[in-house]
């Protein structure tokens, strides 16, 4: 009990590394980006743990559906979500970046400036993709996508295997409980990695976001505000749950998403939190948010469609409503492809300036600010991922009330 008592939240430890960090990195200047290392091990531990947690969890929630006709029900009903909130998001941002008029100065900086060679991917090789025909090497390269589909197809499998599958369920149950013993031992190591990521972040950039580049930034951010305290507060409302202690109880997902910009590398925790203070099933919460952390990307989508606004504003191009829908089909669709990794907004952001005939050298200036937008991106992304957790589990009748209205069990 006394060393509970002396013990601080997570939350608080991340939320005081962020502060540091910030003043170390403004106060050090080049000298503490040699902390960058501290940030990169914990990122390497944090991701050494995304295969293992994907895979042992979602085949414990698929052996957990005995049902299949209940799997296909929440299947449905998370990619309903996900297709939902996602377009919500870049409608948003899209109506924001034309109020504001975004990037209607940029043509003087795009001048001369080369876009970097990106990788182009159409939807089928994308389709194709999520199949792996080696899920041995899907593991060893860390393809999300088909390590999810392979886990789906492996837990199924073990459900129609009946009383012979039943020894595999229950070491796939044992294995889920050593991986989570191994998630904690990795985010014990929190606050360091968050302090050495963040102080190197605000070194390498400090403040320096100006003109038409700010523009976009804020407008990003107050899209993904917009989302997180407005859009998500209602649809939890539309499910008769409160919004305060979701809002509450993602704080420090948040703040651990916005220092790591990584959907995967904030899995673990997510997952923690969703499970032992959302009240989300195990059931649910290991279906639905492994798939989110690839499929789901909110945040992502308020990037690109306030990219392609920001893009047609700078080179006077003013986009059909024909044109405006087909960026929000298109960017709900490049987001189900993308990794929940930094800098996915780069690589997908031309699939969707394309679509609608936009220039690709705009890519090349939005790099300088790629960092930046994806922090507050990945904490909307996750975000997100936890939303649909709650509003399918409370669908499903898997969400525990008490807990989820708990707001004494957040102090962990």
């Amino acid at each position: 009990m006394l060393s509970q008592k002396k013990s601080w939240p997570m939350w608080l430890k991340i939320m005081l590394a962020l502060v540091l960090g910030v003043i170390a990195g403004l106060v050090g200047g080049e000298w503490i980006k040699q902390l960058k290392p501290i940030g990169d091990i914990f990122l390497a531990l944090l991701k050494m743990t995304v295969v293992p947690v994907i895979f042992v969890s979602l085949v414990c929630g698929i052996t957990a559906l005995k049902d299949l006709s209940k799997m296909g029900r929440v299947a449905a009903k998370t990619l309903l979500i996900y297709a939902v909130t996602m377009g919500i998001a870049a409608a948003i941002a899209m109506l924001l970046s034309m109020t504001f008029g975004i990037g209607s100065g940029m043509s003087a900086m795009l001048h001369g400036v080369t876009a970097p060679e990106m990788q182009k991917t159409s939807l089928l090789d994308t389709m194709m993709g999520i199949f792996p025909d080696n899920p041995f090497k899907a593991f060893a390269e860390g393809q999300v996508l088909p390590i999810i589909v392979f886990a789906i197809f492996f837990g199924i499998a073990i459900n129609k295997a009946g009383t012979a599958g039943e020894p595999v369920q229950r070491l796939f149950v044992a294995l889920n409980e050593v991986v989570f013993k191994l998630i904690l031992m990795v985010l014990s190591f929190a606050p360091y990695g968050v302090f050495a990521l963040i102080a190197y972040v605000t070194a390498d950039n400090g403040f320096r976001v100006l003109g038409e580049l700010a523009s976009l930034v804020g407008v990003i951010y107050l899209s993904c505000m917009l989302m997180l305290v407005v859009v998500f507060p209602l649809l939890l409302r539309i499910f008769v749950l409160p919004a305060w202690p979701f809002i509450r109880k993602m704080l420090p997902v948040q703040l651990f998403a916005y220092s790591t910009a990584s959907s995967n590398a904030t899995l673990p925790l997510n997952m923690e939190t969703c499970e032992h203070q959302l009240g989300v099933h195990n059931s649910i919460a290991s279906f639905v948010l492994p798939l989110g952390a690839t499929v789901n990307m909110n945040g992502l989508a308020t990037y690109l469609g306030a990219v392609a606004i920001f893009a047609a504003n700078a080179v006077g191009i003013e986009l059909t409503l024909l044109q405006m829908v087909t960026v929000i089909v298109t960017t709900v669709l490049a987001a189900i492809g993308a990794a929940g990794v930094p800098g996915t907004g780069l690589i997908v952001m031309s699939l969707v300036l394309t679509s609608v005939g936009l220039p690709l050298e705009v890519v090349a200036a939005i790099a300088a600010v790629d960092r930046i937008i994806d922090m507050m991106n990945t904490a909307t992304n996750v975000s997100g991922d936890s939303l649909a957790a709650v509003l399918v589990a409370r669908a499903e009748g898997e969400l525990d009330l008490a807990t989820y209205r708990n707001l004494a069990n957040d102090t962990e």
